[in-house]
């Protein structure tokens, strides 16, 4: 399979069979972002309302209003505004779970490949990954750090950011707006002149 097929395959819900095009959810993604915000992997209601981050539960739309990220919260069927900001929305691995624990090690290891040929294709200046899981099994760290990694991912600045879902009880909603809007300030910092 040639690249640009490869691509189409990771985002058009067409390529995929009818069970699994049923449970997809389809990225928020174009060339050149300034920020593409990497879930580990769609939610069960996600996936079924074809909205990310469509639970109650998760903060990822409170955190990226109150960090600076968006002039009102905004809501899931809303995602797709996201765009106009210069950000986008993407999963490491496409299949959808309750709880990401319910994704192996090896079913991460196994989506590395074509993630980081995406990530390529599309060249954000930013992948910041939500939560350390994908990164880590993506890249065999171990080590890693919050915020701003040593090395680049898929030709993109990588930042690893908390996970915002709410069974995520280690960080506060002000912890995560803090960890957040760093990576706000880093990403308009960098602005080419």
């Amino acid at each position: 399979m040639r690249n640009s097929e490869s691509i189409a395959a990771l985002t058009d819900v067409s390529s995929v069979d009818n069970d699994d095009a049923a449970q997809s959810l389809q990225d928020i993604i174009r060339p050149g972002l300034s920020i593409l915000f990497c879930g580990i992997n769609p939610g069960l209601l996600a996936a079924s309302t074809g909205h990310h981050f469509a639970g109650r539960g998760n903060r990822f739309w409170r955190v990226l209003h109150r960090a600076g990220f968006t002039d009102d919260e905004f809501r899931p069927e809303d995602d797709r505004r996201l765009l106009d900001h210069g950000y986008g929305l993407t999963a490491a691995v496409a299949r959808p779970t309750a709880r990401a624990d319910q994704l192996s090690k090896t079913e991460i290891q196994a989506a590395a490949a074509q993630f980081e040929l995406k990530i390529r294709h599309y060249a954000p200046r930013f992948v910041a990954f939500l939560g350390k899981m994908a990164l880590a099994e993506m890249s065999g760290q171990r080590d890693i750090e919050w915020g701003l990694q040593a090395r680049d991912f898929g030709g993109a600045r990588a930042w690893v950011l908390p996970n915002p879902s709410g069974l995520n009880r280690s960080f506060s909603l002000d912890a995560l707006v803090s960890a957040y809007r760093e990576l706000r300030i880093a990403a308009e910092s960098s602005l080419p002149d």
